[in-house]
């Protein structure tokens, strides 16, 4: 039976076996690309891919003069039996939600679960793949309800939904493309339940979607405050609304300008009003079809 593992990732396993085993050790040079396309028969590319995969993971780096050697410093050794996918995501999600996307790496993540970070390239290509499946994942935790009568009661729940998942993960709105969105189950369910809002209105496809694509890009555009509102929030120890107090006490002539006293706004104030404006916007442009 033929591995099923492309070429450079054959060749990685076997210098981290040799690496695990001491066969060598931290500061030993490494086989170089000449060397690994003789031994293993591959071209310059996979050679080229193979260290690079080590080096990316930290198995190896390089010294001047010297070359690729094995890194000083080693994450501890992959566990036996591999890990699961499902695992590494949601390890990942952990990360992000507790460090944000910054923090996110196949290094962190391998780090948490005591394997070397290589074991994970047997289940993922690189992180790309990684931030499209953590961002699938937050989108299966969507529980959907009996959709509410009417298109806007239900483009409402479709929104606050939209929105309690930023909220529980903060870093992904980043990860949500309008134009160019993931074809992966969960968030295609989220698109599919969504449109339900809009069926027998009589509006052609490509109108469908711009208002499938306001509302999202609304929705998320607001999200993508939430991180860095929590980092305020933990920086200064107040709320947006408790800031705003503070300032117009000691700037209360420079903030009457722009607000008066008793004006107020946080996130979820101003989500809530201006998704019913985005609604009442799109009202001009349902209520013509439903009347033809």
């Amino acid at each position: 039976m033929s591995d099923p593992h492309p070429p450079y990732l054959r060749i990685v396993a076997e210098i981290e076996r040799r690496i695990a085993d001491g066969e060598l050790r931290p500061g030993d040079p490494v086989p170089t690309t000449r060397a690994i396309m003789h031994d293993w028969g591959v071209a310059m590319a996979t050679a080229t891919k193979a260290l690079a995969a080590l080096k990316q993971a930290g198995a190896i780096e390089s010294k001047p003069r010297v070359g690729a050697v094995v890194a000083s410093r080693r994450l501890p050794s992959r566990t036996a039996g591999g890990i699961e996918r499902d695992r590494v995501v949601r390890v990942a999600m952990e990360i992000a939600d507790a460090d944000g996307l910054a923090g996110l790496s196949m290094r962190a993540v391998a780090a948490k679960l005591g394997v070397a970070t290589m074991t994970l390239y047997r289940h993922l290509e690189a992180k790309a793949e990684l931030t499209h499946l953590i961002a699938e994942a937050a989108f299966a935790e969507i529980v959907y309800p009996e959709p509410p009568p009417g298109w806007r009661s239900h483009l409402r729940v479709a929104a606050q939904l939209q929105w309690a998942a930023y909220q529980r993960h903060p870093w992904l709105p980043r990860l949500v493309s309008i134009t160019r969105p993931a074809m992966l189950p969960a968030q295609l369910a989220y698109g599919v339940w969504t449109l339900r809002a809009l069926d027998g209105l009589g509006l052609d496809p490509t109108t469908r979607m711009h208002v499938y694509g306001t509302l999202v890009n609304y929705v998320r555009g607001t999200a993508i405050n939430i991180e860095s509102e929590a980092a305020a929030e933990l920086d200064t120890g107040m709320t947006s609304i408790q800031w705003g107090r503070a300032r117009l006490s000691a700037e209360g002539p420079l903030v009457a300008q722009v607000a008066g006293a008793d004006a107020e706004l946080d996130l979820e104030s101003l989500f809530a009003f201006g998704l019913e404006r985005v609604l009442d916007g799109l009202t001009f442009v349902i209520t013509p079809h439903r009347r033809g």
